[in-house]
């Protein structure tokens, strides 16, 4: 898994400090500002995709999500194309108001839970990116968009918007049983269909649970979920982020 050392001593710390409130927390995430001359220093290092982000204005979530785990799932071949499509880029990246709701997810999810932060598997989507994962699926153009967004019209990964995550339990070192993995394209995976895989056994009413609390701290948060998908929220309707935002190259 790759966490930044950054966010294992995060971490670390929060594990060991009195729990806080969700305010306490989130203004804590407002004064965690780099210093301007390092910023520039950092950026300077980074590898050419993330200055490119950047330079367009989205924010790397670890400096805005106390305790907030990263594991890019494109960035590994543990992914449906089972490609490695992100190389040196291991950040997340997002709208900077989206990386605030993220926030406050991750602050309700530990005022409850203290032994439990969200794990991010991606975030923006590059229209770069987006077009390789388009040109590597084998599937008639027409069947494509069931499975990735045409890079002609953008997704809501592409505009900054949209976040796949899941939750890890720092105490029994490991993420949350969620019935199915990430990238699983089969009804298990889906939340609209739950009462019919329960009644199948395809699930289990502790693996729905699990996805309850990433739902609930989600939706408290000003995100909405997909059908098809337990793992992918969303920030804004495509409609709303085209009026925001430009996609992201």
């Amino acid at each position: 898994m790759k966490h930044s050392f950054l966010s294992l001593l995060v971490m670390a710390a929060a594990c060991s400090s009195p729990v806080k409130s969700d305010q306490e927390i989130f203004s804590e995430q407002q004064r965690k500002v780099l210093d301007p001359v390092k910023e520039v220093e950092l950026e300077a290092s980074l590898p050419e995709l993330e200055q490119k982000l950047v330079e367009q204005g989205l924010v790397d979530v670890e400096t805005v999500v106390p305790g907030v785990l990263i594991e890019l799932k494109y960035s590994t071949t543990d992914n449906f194309f089972g490609k490695d499509v992100y190389g040196e880029h291991v950040r997340c990246y997002l709208q900077p108001e989206v990386a605030e709701m993220v926030g406050k997810a991750q602050a309700l999810l530990q005022k409850d839970h203290p032994n439990l932060t969200l794990l991010i598997y991606d975030g923006v989507r590059p229209r770069s990116v987006q077009q390789i994962l388009w040109d590597s699926l084998d599937k008639p153009d027409s069947i494509k968009p069931l499975y990735v967004a045409d890079p002609k019209v953008g997704g809501l990964h592409n505009f900054g918007v949209a976040v796949d995550l899941t939750i890890f339990d720092t105490a029994a070192d490991s993420t949350l049983d969620m019935g199915t993995g990430y990238d699983y394209f089969g009804y298990p995976a889906y939340p609209d269909r739950e009462k019919q895989m329960l009644a199948e056994k395809k699930i289990t009413s502790a693996q729905v649970a699990n996805r309850e609390i990433l739902r609930k701290v989600m939706k408290e948060a000003g995100f909405h979920g997909v059908g098809s998908e337990w793992w992918h929220f969303n920030a804004f309707t495509r409609k709303e982020a085209g009026e925001k935002f430009k996609i992201v190259e």
